[in-house]
């Protein structure tokens, strides 16, 4: 008497091949929304052209201000809030209310894997985009290479984990996604005029330009501007060396930011529809 093989079991899924799964799920989902892509694709770009206008104008009562350097990094730092802010707020808000998120939470997939999944599209696409700008940047405004790639991976990173994080809770306060553009706004100017993007620090009175330092976008986006320029404000490059020392602060506050509203997400993110 013959007995039957046993059934082949499908190989386990790795954290890293779920998140590709989600990924790649949400994607599709982006494309179909037109208003999301073109949030993330064009909206960037047209804050982009103000930008100029207004480092050109700071430039004047600010000697030694970069506007070329600035323009580039300040436009890297808009990307990440539009992209992967704005645009992810609304994303965890209409998976929220489709119960999608929900569902997924049924599966192998924890949490954490399925709120970063949600935000694997955003990420990449603001990640792309900067990478664009700064090509750009170097092409076309004869911008010397960043003065420490380090930091500015560095600041990329904990910018997209701190938004990331920030999208999840401002989502708990969002009921649908008609509303995203309101409860955006208040974290989005703060970041765009008191972050150094709009109106450097070296151009505001020191109480405001020290207090706009304590914001938890300003260290994550400084970084990018030290990381590139080689200095925070606007003085000579520092080099690479010497661009640790400068960036040691904002290092830390950064990454302390980004822990702290990572923690504050899992705590408050919520999985069911506002009533």
């Amino acid at each position: 008497m013959t007995t039957a093989a046993p059934a082949a079991t499908a190989p386990a899924l790795t954290p890293f091949s779920r998140l590709l799964a989600l990924g790649r799920a949400e994607t599709t989902l982006l494309r179909r929304n037109r208003t999301a892509v073109f949030l993330a694709l064009v909206l960037p770009f047209a804050l982009v052209g103000s930008l100029r206008s207004i480092l050109r104008a700071a430039a004047e009562h600010t000697p030694g201000l970069d506007v070329n350097g600035n323009l580039v990094t300040s436009s890297m730092g808009i990307v990440l809030l539009v992209v992967v802010y704005t645009n992810l707020t609304t994303a965890y808000t209409a998976r929220r209310n489709d119960l999608v998120l929900k569902r997924l939470r049924t599966g192998e997939a924890t949490d954490t894997e399925v709120l970063l999944g949600t935000a694997v599209p955003s990420i990449g696409l603001a990640l792309l985009q900067c990478l664009l700008l700064g090509v750009g940047g170097l092409a076309l405004l004869d911008l010397r290479a960043p003065a420490n790639p380090l930091l500015l991976l560095a600041g990329l990173a904990l910018s997209a984990l701190l938004l990331t994080a920030l999208a999840a809770l401002s989502s708990a306060v969002t009921k649908t996604v008609e509303t995203a553009g309101i409860t955006t706004l208040p974290l989005m100017l703060a970041a765009q005029f008191g972050s150094g993007l709009m109106i450097p620090l070296e151009s505001m009175p020191d109480p405001v330009a020290n207090l706009c330092r304590l914001l938890p976008t300003t260290p994550a986006l400084q970084l990018l501007h030290i990381g590139w320029l080689g200095t925070d404000g606007t003085g000579p490059s520092e080099g690479f060396a010497g661009t640790w020392g400068q960036a040691w602060l904002p290092l830390l506050l950064a990454a302390a930011w980004a822990g702290a509203a990572a923690w504050a997400a899992r705590r408050w993110f919520r999985w069911e529809p506002r009533r």
